[in-house]
């Protein structure tokens, strides 16, 4: 199965497997001082280490446990595929780092501007956020089973309802830990590029 994936899915997938064992083998705390997304003006504010431009790309390659990871690659393995597919991997793989900078520039304003705080941001998740809106844009009426609960629905309105449930997060609050702005960052960063290709290409999907 992992052969039939689409090319770069499976990169996606193995560097962040091999970034995962780094970081349980090392322990972690270098590669987060490193290169997890720390706050703008943390390192004046909170003595934490300094936001570095690589911080934008490399935190996405970052994960805070097994289900962090697993999840962020399950949703990549059901949804990437079939998006790298359609437009391609080049475009694809644009795609998938600019939802994950503008998931990661977001997350800075949050830091700096609602919720200051010392903690620093890592996780594909606003890549993987950005590929499934684009799934949920190309392919509105595939039907989706949810594991919990399983009811069946078609994939615009499960992207619809994801999309208002992390905003809903996001503004009250909840599930702390999780950078919910983020993930609203990757998908409007998503749906903007979007916007723009089909402007210029109207059969883009």
């Amino acid at each position: 199965m992992f052969r039939q994936l689409t090319p770069v899915v499976r990169a996606l997938i193995l560097a962040n497997v091999i970034v995962f064992a780094l970081q349980w083998l090392t322990g972690g705390q270098g590669l987060l001082i490193d290169f997890a997304l720390w706050p703008w003006r943390g390192h004046q504010l909170y003595g934490t280490p300094p936001f570095e431009p690589w911080q934008l790309i490399t935190y996405a390659f970052l994960h805070g446990g097994f289900w962090h990871i697993f999840g962020n690659m399950f949703a990549l393995f059901i949804f990437g595929p079939d998006v790298e597919a359609l437009v391609g991997p080049r475009r694809f793989t644009l795609y998938y780092f600019v939802c994950v900078i503008g998931a990661a520039l977001t997350q800075l304003f949050v830091m700096h501007a609602i919720y200051p705080g010392p903690y620093p941001t890592i996780g594909a998740s606003g890549g993987i956020f950005g590929v499934l809106l684009f799934y949920g844009l190309a392919f509105p009426h595939r039907r989706l089973l949810l594991l919990f609960p399983p009811i069946p629905m078609p994939a615009w309105l499960f992207v619809t309802l994801y999309g208002v449930l992390e905003l809903a997060l996001g503004v009250f609050g909840t599930s702390q830990g999780v950078a919910h702005f983020a993930h609203l960052g990757g998908m409007a960063t998503g749906y903007l590029l979007i916007r723009y290709w089909r402007a210029r290409n109207r059969h883009l999907y």
